[in-house]
């Protein structure tokens, strides 16, 4: 076994449980149960040779099996239901993008799944982010429409229909049941848990008579509301000390009996890590970047609105404004996009283009999200809340000299500066609505943060979680930011469902993962491609001749944010210039992996 990696160890004996169940209550629905047609274990987790190398191991494996399995017994005997095996790899001939491919098949694009990245942003500039995550193949998925949420346990092969009244309580409630042993020696990173995003208009579950699903924009997408994966194997890449944990969660519940649990999830481990080790590697194009990543990319001249339309919505909120009925509002629009590139090309291309703290591929139910987000929507780890207004945009400079210069521009624009102290405000707001009394506070305020084309006024505002309240609760009092809202945030959204033609989507909402000791980090949707892939969106894909490949219609979402002295020619200009940066991702991806093989 040692063969296989640094380490042979299940579990260390360096681990503690937490000291009480995750969460603080229960909801009770009445539900309907039906059985849908698979054959759920043998799909996600094929059989491998039972136990043959192990078997033929030397007799110091032999004896390392025997002690792991005792620690696993006594951490389940301890009280933990939820127990992590992970096995400590050499990653030198693996990276995230070709692992994401070894777990999902390129003809795959519409199986659950999810490749998390990261850049860390400085004063200087980007660093490559210490981790990366992969999964595949979720053990329950969840998928809510309005208020009629499917279950759909892989494990069971069973689907359970709820209608609720908020969908986002189904994945809290399942939590509560979780006792998840908490091993020191696994990497501080996303683990294992919940992944997926939630929609901007998740925000109706709560607003239900100001915002009610009834009075929202044309739902022109059919996209779900929420998707949530539940991923018992994650892949999580350590880039400072090169190496990466293959990790398989042991659901204790659903199993005869600990020997049981220990054997079945041992076999589970072994298959993942086939997955990666013996499998034939697949062939990622390499290609050539052929086109500059500075660039904007072109034009994009299909929208939801005309520019005469969005301009028209832009002096109606200006109204308002004036009037007093709000001080800001954030008007977006959708541009869209034919492209033979995949979608997973195009992440590649976005990594390159615009590399952020929150690089994501996500396949979810009816779409593929590949995302590149500057911004934190909310993020909980140990119970402190953090919150991270970004607002205040200026072009990066040629050089260090310039950059510095224009820096000093942007924190001495006062429409900027207002506009983002407002924004603090309202996140201040979002963070005392679920924080200890005294424990809001804000740490660092209008710092200069500078990413690829752009350099962004940023501030952080943290809080400590009520011991009464979980992860959700914060979730749930920050979604929508005002970032992409407005300032009030209610009445801003009411008048967004008013001059918005279409639903935002997964657009300003949020994605990420909800791990199963109850952290949770949550990216605001921003700088992210839409490609819908579900047959109930309109549209008949058409191929190319020789290769078969399919085309895609991507969407991007921008907006702008209005107050009383916007001008609607630059907000209108504004909404194509974000959207053309993220656009050049397509352009790259084109150029590299379609034309190169014509």
């Amino acid at each position: 076994m040692e063969a296989l990696g640094i380490s042979s160890y299940l579990i260390s004996p360096a681990f503690h449980r937490l000291s009480r169940p995750y969460g603080c209550g229960a909801i009770a629905v009445r539900s309907s149960v039906s059985t849908f047609r698979c054959s759920p274990r043998q799909h996600y987790f094929p059989p491998i040779s039972s136990f043959r190398r192990a078997l033929l191991s030397p007799p110091s494996a032999l004896l390392a099996n025997k002690e792991e399995a005792a620690r696993f017994e006594e951490a389940s005997r301890n009280g933990g239901n939820l127990v992590p095996l992970y096995r400590c790899i050499f990653c030198d001939h693996l990276t995230p993008v070709l692992a994401y491919r070894c777990l999902v098949r390129e003809d795959e694009r519409e199986a659950p799944s999810f490749l998390f990245e990261s850049v860390e942003q400085g004063s200087q500039g980007t660093s490559v982010g210490r981790y990366s995550v992969v999964g595949a193949q979720p053990a329950m998925e969840i998928v809510a429409k309005e208020n009629m949420v499917s279950i759909l346990d892989h494990e069971e092969g069973r689907k359970t229909e709820k209608f609720v009244e908020d969908p986002m309580e189904v994945p809290r409630t399942i939590m509560e049941g979780w006792n998840p042993v908490l091993i020191d020696e696994l990497p501080d990173a996303f683990c294992g848990g919940w992944v997926g995003y939630f929609s901007y208009d998740t925000v109706r579950y709560v607003e239900k008579k100001k915002l009610p699903f009834s009075c929202s924009p044309k739902d022109d997408r059919n996209l779900p509301d929420v998707h949530l994966g539940l991923y018992n194997d994650v892949i999580v890449f350590d880039h400072v000390e090169k190496k990466a944990f293959v990790i398989h969660w042991v659901h204790l519940s659903r199993h005869s009996s600990i020997e049981d649990a220990y054997q079945n999830g041992r076999k589970r481990l072994e298959n993942l890590l086939a997955r990666v080790h013996n499998t034939v590697v697949p062939r990622l194009t390499a290609g050539s970047v052929k086109l500059s990543t500075y660039h904007f990319g072109t034009p994009l001249n299909i929208s939801s609105m005309t520019r005469e339309e969005y301009k028209e919505a832009v002096l109606r909120a200006k109204e308002h404004i004036l009037a007093g009925d709000i001080f800001q509002i954030v008007l977006s629009q959708r541009f869209q996009r034919h492209t033979f590139a995949d979608p997973f090309e195009v992440y590649r291309a976005l990594r390159i283009v615009n590399p952020s703290p929150y690089m994501t591929y996500l396949q979810a139910r009816g779409s593929v999200l590949v995302a590149s987000s500057p911004e934190i929507l909310t993020r909980v780890k140990k119970r402190k809340i953090v919150n991270r207004p970004l607002a205040g945009t200026i072009r990066r400079g040629k050089t260090e000299k310039e950059d510095k210069i224009l820096e000093q521009l942007l924190l001495s624009d006062e429409k900027q500066c207002a506009e983002h102290i407002m924004l603090v405000d309202l996140g201040r707001n979002d963070v005392g609505k679920v924080s200890k009394s005294g424990t809001v506070n804000v740490e660092k305020l209008m710092n200069v943060e500078r990413y690829s084309h752009v350099m962004h006024i940023s501030s952080t505002v943290t809080g400590e979680l009520f011991e009464n309240l979980t992860c959700w609760d914060a979730l749930r009092a920050a979604l929508p930011v005002g970032t992409v809202s407005g300032a009030p945030k209610v009445r801003a959204m009411e008048l967004i469902d008013e001059l918005e033609v279409t639903r935002r989507g997964p657009y300003s909402g949020g994605f990420g993962g909800i791990s199963f000791t109850g952290d949770m980090d949550i990216a605001l949707a921003l700088r992210t491609i839409v490609f819908p892939t579900g047959s109930r969106y309109n549209t008949m894909y058409s191929y190319k001749n020789h290769d078969r490949r399919q085309e895609w219609i991507a969407h991007f979402q921008a907006g702008a944010g209005i107050v009383a002295d916007s001008d609607p020619d630059d907000e209108q200009r504004e909404c194509e210039n974000k959207a053309a940066a993220l656009a050049r991702a397509i352009d790259i991806a084109e150029s590299t992996f379609v034309d190169g093989e014509d």
